[in-house]
């Protein structure tokens, strides 16, 4: 039969074999198709190309413009097809990722398709389609290519982050700052441990709760800007449409009535003149917020300015909202000829304008009825009709605000107390001072929309995820604590909590993730194993933790992929002759390596890998390393070390019975191995290599020599582990 069938499906949350990056991986048996490559089933390249054109950028293994089509022409394989079908099924619902793999296992007509996964959930549904595409195309039956994209595209709006939260995280991303979704929504956690920050769209965990009330009390807010000479619209409360008239005499018209805690311009009506227009104003505004405010209409266009720990990142000009008449359509027609089909109008937080529902806006009806138009009157041919004065904030200004509008933004952001904040104010010119031209700042906002920043509708865009990511992180701060991971075949959970005890003498808190359980600073808080993502993934969010030791077996790193995305310290104990995972097609220590590898690939440029000399597979991996190696082994002899040596480089050694760390010729004799509980005599030869191991990774730490030696003379695994844990270990 023929057909492609889904073996399983694994999600890889973090590093894996294949990638730094979260990715999906489905094994596939392709059955009789392995007998049919792409050029030899009549008609399929054409189906395919038809239905999905855009595969033309996709380069392949040619490394140019439509390498993967002329591999289908030149014949290739369904796996290898599925592959680029998904990641394109992905890209066209506006979700991109141009990683993909496919690879034969030891099994004919069995492959591993690898492909990136930004949203696991959306991935799946893509791989699914995928195969239901590429089978079509095999059997030469319809398939509706639009309908499946725009099932993707709803998932990737309702799943995904938000385009706001996305530029602050991509920003950090450019940083190396590593981030962790928290919730299904737009929190997110940017850093590890006590290093971490947090942000929800475009709040912070510096954005107070009470500035954040404050800014919803458009009346409060005005009281404390004015108290501070920031220049405000002069204005009172009022508590009915009566006095509502009062304080319009008493400002002089004309005015601006508002709900004092709506917002997005929600019941804002603006240069109004009579008294009807007055009390019609204050019954909408009632129904918005929970109280009302009247106060003098500043003459000019809005502005926003985005204001980020104390410094302008952005700023956009609004304008009035017309439609020109064309003598046969009336107002309603208008307005979805001519402003609703704008693309950059819609209902999803993609959208930096909303559409424009008539029905739903009273101040729209209110500003046709004062033109003498309803909204089902045609205006003549070339009639200019004022729609809508405020909400539409799209013309990129940044680079024009004068700098006395600037202070004054900044202060009124201080004053309310919000780290990040979005100032409304209202000026004929923003180059020039506001008190030149009576301009005013009308509201200060919590969690400011960056979407007009990010696609105006005439300017720059302004990279605004950045300016949050520099006011979180300062100078060369990037959140992360410092983490060492633990891979091998035998020795790991001994090495983790040696050098998790170390780095707690050291007076870090210490998170250790390891196969006998989850510790915080030495205390066991829980006593299943957790050398698994999730156990990491534990730690990583607690905000206590300063440093973090993590135990990794290959089964983690095949089934789940790593929880950190890169470490400071790798350590690779071993990899034993004889050490298989046939579930996994990995079937000799060759392959093993590959696997075990990824502990190494993800240590930072700044960082070290700790690798056994004795074991030719992990002395290997010195070369995938993009940071410094430190070699440990029981012999001083071995010529890797010995070579290390010569080039000035750190190795960890044994000599007449004693632990020396060397750099070049220098040497520290650190101590005797006879002192050491875990290599004293009697104990088995490979505790010693895990001391050296351990060693190794603290003083790539930087901790002192002096506190090295007391940890490993007073340190036994029975105060840890029972007893029976220590006996399996030995026996293993």
């Amino acid at each position: 039969m023929k057909n492609i069938e889904f073996l399983r499906i694994t999600s890889l949350r973090g590093p894996n074999i294949w990638t730094y990056r979260p990715a999906l991986e489905a094994w596939i048996d392709i059955g009789e198709l392995e007998d049919c490559p792409s050029n030899v089933i009549p008609g399929f390249n054409k189906r395919l190309t038809d239905w999905l054109p855009s595969l033309i950028e996709h380069r392949c293994s040619y490394g140019e413009r439509g390498g993967f089509v002329q591999r289908l022409k030149d014949g290739t394989w369904p796996g290898h097809i599925l592959e680029h079908v998904t990641l394109e099924l992905q890209n066209l619902a506006g979700l991109p990722g141009g990683f993909g793999k496919a690879r034969e296992t030891s099994k004919r007509g069995v492959y591993k398709v690898v492909v990136r996964a930004r949203h696991e959930q959306v991935t799946r549904a893509a791989l699914y389609a995928a195969r239901d595409l590429v089978m079509a195309a095999i059997e030469d039956r319809p398939f509706d290519v639009p309908a499946q994209i725009a099932t993707l595209r709803a998932m990737v709006d309702s799943l995904c982050l938000g385009p706001s939260t996305a530029c602050i995280v991509e920003a950090a991303d450019e940083r190396r700052i590593p981030s962790l979704r928290l919730s299904s929504g737009n929190l997110v956690q940017l850093g590890h441990g006590a290093r971490q920050r947090r942000i929800w769209t475009a709040e912070t965990d510096q954005t107070s709760a009470i500035a954040e009330s404050i800014s919803r009390e458009k009346d409060l807010t005005k009281s404390l800007l004015e108290s501070c000479g920031v220049p405000i619209p002069e204005g009172r409360l009022v508590d009915s449409p009566e006095d509502a008239w009062l304080a319009a005499e008493d400002i002089g018209l004309p005015v601006v009535v508002k709900p004092t805690d709506a917002n997005h311009g929600r019941g804002v009506f603006i240069d109004l003149n009579t008294r009807a227009e007055v009390e019609t104003a204050y019954a909408v505004a009632l129904e918005e917020g929970s109280s009302v405010l009247v106060e003098r209409f500043v003459r000019g266009n809005e502005h926003r300015l985005l204001i980020v720990g104390g410094k302008l990142a952005a700023a956009t000009r609004g304008e009035p909202l017309s439609v020109t008449g064309d003598g046969k359509s009336n107002i309603r027609q208008l307005i979805d000829i001519q402003l609703n089909s704008d693309p950059r109008r819609g209902e999803l937080e993609e959208h930096p304008l909303s559409p424009i529902f008539l029905d739903q806006e009273p101040t729209i009806r209110m500003e046709l009825e004062r033109q003498g138009y309803s909204a089902e009157a045609i205006p003549p041919a070339d009639k200019q009709v004022l729609i809508q004065r405020t909400g539409n904030v799209s013309i990129d200004v940044t680079a024009k605000v004068h700098p006395s509008v600037i202070a004054a933004a900044s202060l009124a952001a201080r004053i309310i107390g919000l780290d990040i904040a979005g100032v409304d104010l209202v000026a004929e010119d923003i180059s020039q001072p506001l008190d030149k031209q009576r301009g005013a700042i009308v509201e200060v906002n919590a969690g400011p929309g960056l979407l007009m920043h990010l696609k105006p509708a005439q300017g720059e865009p302004q990279p605004v995820g950045k300016a949050i990511i520099d006011h979180l992180f300062s100078g060369a701060e990037n959140g992360r604590i410092p983490i060492v991971g633990v891979a091998g075949t035998h020795g790991k959970t001994v090495v983790s909590h040696l050098i998790a005890r170390l780095l707690s003498l050291n007076g870090q808190h210490t998170g250790l993730a390891c196969s006998d359980g989850l510790y915080l600073n030495n205390q066991q808080i829980e006593k299943n194993s957790c050398a698994n993502w999730t156990g990491a993934h534990r730690i990583l969010l607690n905000r206590a933790v300063e440093a973090a030791v993590f135990e990794n077996g290959a089964t983690t790193i095949l089934s789940e992929g790593l929880a950190y995305d890169r470490c400071q310290v790798g350590v690779v104990t071993n990899i034993a002759a004889n050490d298989t995972l046939p579930d996994y097609y990995i079937d000799d220590a060759e392959q093993m390596a590959k696997v075990l590898r990824t502990q190494v690939d993800i240590v930072l440029p700044t960082g070290v890998a700790v690798l056994n000399a004795a074991d030719k597979l992990v002395a290997a991996m010195a070369d995938l390393c993009d940071g410094e190696v430190i070699f440990f082994g029981i012999e001083q002899t071995l010529p890797i070390i010995a070579d290390h040596l010569k080039q000035g480089k750190r190795a960890v050694f044994v000599r007449h019975g004693h632990i020396i760390m060397a750099t070049g010729q220098a040497e520290i004799m650190l101590a005797r191995i006879a002192t050491i509980p875990l290599t004293a005599d009697g104990q088995p030869t490979f505790q010693t290599e895990n001391v050296l191991a351990a060693v190794a990774a603290t003083w790539a730490l930087g901790i002192a020599v002096d506190l090295i030696r007391a940890c490993i003379e007073t340190f036994n695994m029975e105060q840890v582990v029972p007893l029976t844990k220590i006996r399996t270990t030995q026996s293993a």
